[in-house]
């Protein structure tokens, strides 16, 4: 039966028929050197004769003995396309050469693999459909196959290839798997700790042993990189308590006989605690006032020696030198130990370099971005005084973009000891965004969401987004476009198309309708402070009204138009605009309507918010706001204009839940005036990190008075309501999630209370 018709089920480690199973052999008629009077090649199939003729390296007319038949044979199989080369030559001169090709790979398959989809291992294999096979490749492949399974978590699995002939001397390669479980951390030791206990340590790594709800992360499983950022995790604990001898002696992983679990065991050794006792400063540059850095550091004699105040300092100094223009000065901390009486001489040496000019920037890896738009978010320019704090501004600038995955800037020596060159270099993100979401609150009810968006439409840094939102109780659509630097000036101008539908029947038994546009234009006065400015037209219709409903919202129904011109100004010093923990937020809104249309009214609005943490994941909060509307007729102010108050910014009370009210209807009226405060703290919970809960404790004081209408009916009170309450978030897989639980402490019996809040809203 011939070889290439049969099909057989064959492991790697079993040999195919004729398949590399015998050796080369190189026969020889007489042991003396003979010529080669003419070369016969058999059994190539895909190989052509005179591929094979210029590997051999033997040619008609050669003389050749062992030496030189044996490395053809070497030659022929180095290039991977033979199973068998057997070389004759006989007595005549005829050297007659017979191959056995290694098939070629029809396909290569994967079964048994549910939790690795085949286009990832499909990347990590060498045999792939049209490549030659050979069994060091295959060997090589199961062996990359199980590394990923490995970092997978999976050190159990078990890869077994298997072979099928195909006609044409092709072959199928099968891996079937058997994935297994997912290999858990059961103990995690400490060995040589006594200052802190092996509880507290494990609190400061990130492996954690298996747990019931460790399925919210990976951290239970074994990964050699964790490891070594657990190692480092430690170091930096122990030495920013003092400990600056510490060190990390060993750790090992030991994976159990059935390769399930895995025990960690770290040596350390802790060493002794010391104190500053000396913070000095020596610096080659001219000028320098040691005092004034002095104010630089954080390090001060007395304290436990602490690394990452030290690290804190460097910055602190390299910043500072750097704003004067040296942009290579090089600052190390010299220690000098006192062992007898535990304590640190701490010198920060500043080691002289010159002042620099930048000379070039170098921007690279924005395949479609414009470079126009990365250079004009720089804070620095071509021929400027080299600043550290202007270049780490534009960096953060930079990332605030959302374009970009990676940025990262560096400076290099330019031309001239007085030069340098900046050097910019960025990964492309995608900036375009398909939205869908999905929610639930207790003031819209179940909602649902989509958008569509490009943040950087045509590379030029252009904004233009769709977004839909259809809930219980609302439903809105938004069409905007934002031109970052129109007329290449940093100025944002852009306009906006909106249409929202309201449904305040349980408030107030009518619904609201709004359509109409909005043109704006901004800029920044400085890097916190930034103005904008705006013209809005909306027709906004009272329909839908309960005929039970308050005469005074009865006798609004229908249709009316407002023409708004406005402006904010808002200054910003948050460290982070969507979490912050530092900095504070002022804002003061003002827009006057009445350029036409039916609304004539000012309406100032105050706005701030200031965050400090006081401890680590520990942060409070400060925030108020306060608006009040004037009427420029008689008609007072409409109820489509008016303030509402309640749960989305007073919890403890119902949406449009305090404020002016007709008690006959038990319907919210809205207000001219209003004001909100909030202290908040928030802090974690002492669950893992990394399921994401955190707590608060709040307290909100607010009011919202001063209605046009007037009678015996409605109730307009200017009196303070207090609420407290606590409150739960998490970072779910799914979106976030916040609970409130308030009650209301000072009230008016017309008000509505809320006692729980809920909201939770994913996007996929």
């Amino acid at each position: 039966m011939s070889l290439r018709y049969t099909l057989l089920y064959l492991t790697v480690l079993m040999p195919l028929p004729m398949l590399g199973a015998s050796e080369a052999r190189a026969q020889l008629a007489t042991e003396n050197r003979s010529v080669v009077s003419r070369i016969a090649i058999d059994g190539n199939q895909r190989i052509e004769q005179g591929t094979i003729l210029s590997y051999l390296g033997i040619r008609e007319g050669n003389t050749v003995g062992r030496y030189e038949l044996d490395q053809g044979i070497r030659d022929l199989f180095a290039t991977g396309f033979f199973a068998d080369v057997d070389i004759t030559l006989q007595r005549d001169g005829m050297l007659k050469v017979t191959v056995l090709e290694n098939p070629m790979v029809n396909r290569v398959e994967f079964e048994g693999n549910d939790h690795l989809e085949d286009e990832e291992l499909s990347k990590e294999v060498q045999l792939k459909s049209r490549v030659i096979y050979t069994r060091n490749k295959i060997q090589a492949d199961v062996a990359r196959l199980l590394e990923l399974y490995q970092r997978s978590g999976r050190f159990s699995a078990k890869i077994e290839p298997k072979l099928i002939m195909r006609p044409q001397n092709r072959v199928d390669i099968v891996y079937e798997i058997e994935e297994g479980p997912v290999a858990k951390i059961a103990d995690i030791r400490f060995i040589g700790n006594k200052v802190f206990a092996s509880s507290d340590l494990e609190e400061v790594i990130r492996s954690r042993e298996d747990c019931w709800y460790c399925f919210l992360s990976d951290f239970d499983k074994y990964d050699p990189d964790r490891l070594a950022y657990d190692q480092e995790m430690l170091r930096k604990f122990y030495t920013t308590q003092g400990y600056a001898d510490f060190q990390v002696k060993s750790s090992i992983a030991e994976l159990t006989t059935d390769k399930r679990e895995f025990y960690i065991t770290f040596t350390v050794d802790e060493g002794k605690q010391y104190t500053l006792n000396k913070v000095d400063f020596e610096s080659g540059l001219k000028g320098t006032d040691p005092e004034a850095l002095r104010a630089k550091v954080l390090t001060v004699p007395g304290d436990e020696y602490n690394s990452d105040a030290i690290e804190t300092s460097i910055d602190n100094l390299v910043g500072e030198m750097g704003n004067q223009g040296y942009a290579f000065v090089d600052i190390d901390p010299q220690l000098k130990r006192n062992e007898k009486d535990g304590t640190i001489d701490l010198t920060y040496v500043i080691n002289e370099g010159p002042r620099v000019y930048v000379e070039r920037i170098d921007i690279t890896g924005n395949v479609r971005t414009l470079d126009e738009v990365v250079r004009r978010e720089f804070r620095l320019a071509e021929g400027d005084p080299f600043s550290t704090e202007k270049l780490q501004r534009t960096e953060q600038r930079l990332k605030n973009l959302g374009f970009f995955e990676n940025v990262k800037l560096s400076n290099a020596p330019g031309s001239a000891p007085d030069k340098t060159d900046v050097k910019v270099e960025v990964s492309e993100a995608s900036t375009g965004e398909i939205s869908l979401g999905a929610g639930f609150s207790t003031v819209d009810g179940p909602l649902a969401d989509f958008g569509i968006r490009e943040k950087n439409l045509l590379g030029r840094g252009q904004d233009l987004r769709l977004h839909a939102m259809l809930a219980a109780q609302r439903q809105q659509f938004d069409l905007g476009f934002t031109e970052p630097y129109f007329l290449n000036r940093e100025l944002a101008a852009g306009f906006d198309l909106f249409k929202t539908s309201q449904d305040f029947r349980q408030q107030a038994n009518f619904d609201r309708e709004s359509t109409g546009g909005k043109l704006r234009m901004g800029y920044t006065i400085s890097e916190n402070l930034r103005h904008d400015i705006y013209y809005s037209l909306a027709e906004t219709s009272i329909r839908n009204v309960n005929p039970l409903a308050s005469r005074f919202i009865r006798d609004q129904q229908g249709t009316n138009l407002t023409s708004l011109v406005g402006q904010s100004l808002t200054y910003d010093s948050r460290n982070n605009k969507f979490d912050p923990t530092g900095g504070f937020l002022l804002g003061f809104d003002f827009d006057v309507a009445g350029l036409g249309g039916n609304s004539k009214f000012l309406r100032p609005e105050l706005r701030g918010s200031y965050y400090y943490n006081f401890a680590p994941d520990w942060t409070f909060m400060l925030a108020g706001v306060g608006g009040y509307m004037y009427a420029l007729s008689d008609q007072g102010i409409l109820i489509q204009d008016r303030f509402f108050v309640g749960s989305r910014n007073m919890r403890g009370f119902d949406d449009a839940g305090i404020g002016p009210r007709d008690l006959s209807t038990g319907d919210a009226l809205g207000g001219n005036t209003y004001y909100v405060g909030t202290i908040e703290q928030s802090f974690p919970l002492g669950l893992p990190e990394e399921l994401g809960f955190r707590g608060a404790v709040f307290t909100d004081i607010g009011t919202l008075y001063d209605v046009d209408s007037s009678g015996p009916t409605i109730a307009d009170d200017p009196t303070i309501r207090v609420a407290s309450g606590v409150g739960l978030s998490w970072r779910s897989p799914f979106g976030p999630v916040r609970l409130d639980l308030s009650k209301a402490l000072v009230k008016e019996t017309y008000d509505n209370e809320q006692l729980m809040r809920f909201s939770f809203g994913t996007r996929f």
